[in-house]
């Protein structure tokens, strides 16, 4: 026995109706937003693979202005992006090494995480109304269903005896189709939610890690021969600033 959904709607009172108009834009609203989401990341991850072997092998090999034009041309990518702000705040220091301290370093370091949180705010959003949608679907759906019973009831109890249970079956059909209606557009909200959460979870681990490696490399560079000196020596006076409340035996 098949689903004549065409003879359902013509059978629908108007609140049935707008409950599945309700959750057609719904539905819509997430489909568009799982696709718009889906581009984004996948073309954020493949231009992280291409981007990640050649910026790797420019700072290995030291250079740091391929380094930089690397990271400005590829804007797409989560990792370039992040990394592209900690070398763009050292950019005018990095032809004079000797000029880079350690609050520059700290300062490079804020950058990354300033930068983190808006690409992150922007892979983050729409999922909100994912979650919302997940969740709330199936509520609508039983307020359509629960109204449907009530009006095929009143309807029984309006032809009296000789209603029947043949007088409601189109009535109790009407009211529990919305609830399917329900389920069909929370189940794939729900799955696109909590795989984008994962999905970018994993995301947030390249760019932490990805970016610690980068500020180690910078910290080494100014502990090499061009800012051993400088660095030392801001870092010993920092050393006893914080020492200096110690009571030594």
């Amino acid at each position: 026995m098949s689903v004549d959904l065409l003879h359902l709607w013509a059978q629908m009172g108007g609140f049935a109706k707008g409950i599945v108009v309700i959750m057609a834009i719904m539905s819509i609203y997430s489909l568009t937003i799982v696709f718009t989401k889906l581009v984004q990341i996948k073309r954020s991850e493949g231009e992280t693979r291409r981007f990640a072997p050649q910026f790797s092998r420019a700072i290995q090999e030291e250079n740091l202005d391929q380094a930089i034009t690397l990271a400005e041309k590829n804007k797409k990518s989560h990792v370039s992006r992040v990394l592209g702000e900690a070398l763009a705040e050292v950019k005018p220091l990095l032809r004079d090494r000797a000029t880079i301290t350690a609050a520059d370093i700290n300062s490079a370091e804020r950058a990354v995480e300033r930068q983190m949180l808006i690409v992150l705010a922007e892979f983050k959003r729409g999922l909100g109304v994912l979650g919302t949608v997940g969740s709330t679907a199936p509520f609508v759906g039983l307020l359509g269903t629960t109204m449907g019973i009530v009006n095929a009831f009143v309807g029984m109890a309006a032809q009296g005896a000789s209603g029947g249970l043949a007088g409601i079956s189109a009535g109790i059909a009407e009211a529990l189709i919305t609830t399917a209606f329900g389920l069909m557009v929370a189940i794939p909200a729900v799955w696109a939610y909590n795989y984008f959460t994962t999905k970018i979870e994993n995301l947030t681990v390249e760019m932490t890690y990805t970016s610690k490696e980068l500020i180690d490399y910078l910290i080494k560079s100014v502990g090499s021969e061009f800012g051993r000196s400088i660095f030392t020596k801001e870092f010993q006076a920092q050393k006893a600033v914080t020492g200096s409340g110690h009571i030594h035996g």
